[in-house]
């Protein structure tokens, strides 16, 4: 089954798509500093089972546009964005699947657009609640020190422009827990959408709207089904990010892999899919 490309308008930007397969639809979220290919193990798995797969760039990345200014990167448009591409692509409501910042957009989308969600899917990413809190702590500070490196201007692009972007490829190579979990291919696709003119500061751009421009919106509780898939040989954040209250979301379910690291639908494909169709089958007419 072929990729299908298209870009989707949805108002205030136009986003590059990844499409496969027929079916309920599944949006699936890319974080940093990937772009639609992280999904490249899921959209096949996800088409073959009857669903709709659509993996787009979020703003910012890759083919997709680039506002400049950094308002255009604040947590409530970013949410906004997923609502309106549901209903660009001519659907109701649908399942959804983040990841890293991906996963972050996914929780802010989850508590301010409730009425476009069937269920909601985390990987690898804390509650925005667990985020704030984890944030003024040296030991989250210390295990991910871009987070801070990032605010400062210009200084971030050239860093991973350097070298032919040798910082994406080696994080790539090696950072995984399972050997050759992104093929030379994998990378230099992911290289590519870095590559696009604006991009490497529309993707930064996510972590200094975090700081800059920060919600002051009260976290709402999460009615919609939520689970949570957690490589727990993550080396950027806490576990403890993960394990939200349940007053937050009554309806979460945990499941831990303890072989993956942070690109855990990288390293565990199969067990990451079989979690997925099981979670999204149980809403599924039949």
């Amino acid at each position: 089954m072929d990729v299908l490309h298209r870009t989707v308008d949805i108002g205030e930007v136009r986003l590059h798509c990844a499409e496969m397969g027929q079916g309920p639809l599944v949006l699936l979220l890319h974080g940093f500093p990937e772009c639609w290919v992280t999904w490249r193990n899921q959209m096949p798995a996800l088409a073959a089972a009857g669903f709709r797969a659509v993996a787009p760039d979020l703003r910012g990345y890759g083919k997709s546009d680039k506002p400049a200014a950094l308002d255009a990167y604040r947590v409530e448009v970013l949410a906004r964005d997923v609502a309106r591409l549901i209903e660009a692509l001519g659907a109701e409501r649908s399942h959804v699947v983040g990841h890293d910042w991906g996963g972050a957009v996914a929780w802010f989308f989850a508590m301010w657009h409730p009425e476009r969600l069937d269920r909601l899917s985390i990987l690898n990413a804390p509650h925005p609640s667990q985020t704030r809190r984890a944030a003024r702590t040296p030991r989250q500070i210390l295990r991910a020190p871009h987070v801070l490196l990032f605010q400062i201007p210009w200084l971030p692009e050239a860093l991973l422009r350097m070298g032919d972007f040798v910082l994406l490829r080696r994080l790539f190579r090696y950072d995984p827990r399972r050997r050759g979990a992104y093929s030379d291919e994998d990378i230099e696709q992911i290289v590519a959408a870095a590559r696009e003119p604006g991009a490497l500061t529309g993707m930064v751009a996510y972590y200094r709207a975090m700081l800059q421009r920060p919600t002051h919106t009260l976290w709402k509780p999460i009615s919609r089904p939520v689970q949570v898939i957690w490589g727990e040989q993550e080396r950027f954040l806490w576990r403890e990010g993960a394990e939200v209250g349940r007053g937050r979301v009554p309806g979460l379910r945990f499941a831990p892999l303890p072989e993956a690291s942070h690109w855990v639908h990288a390293d565990a494909p199969e067990k990451v899919n079989a979690l997925l169709l099981d979670f999204f089958r149980e809403s599924k007419p039949r």
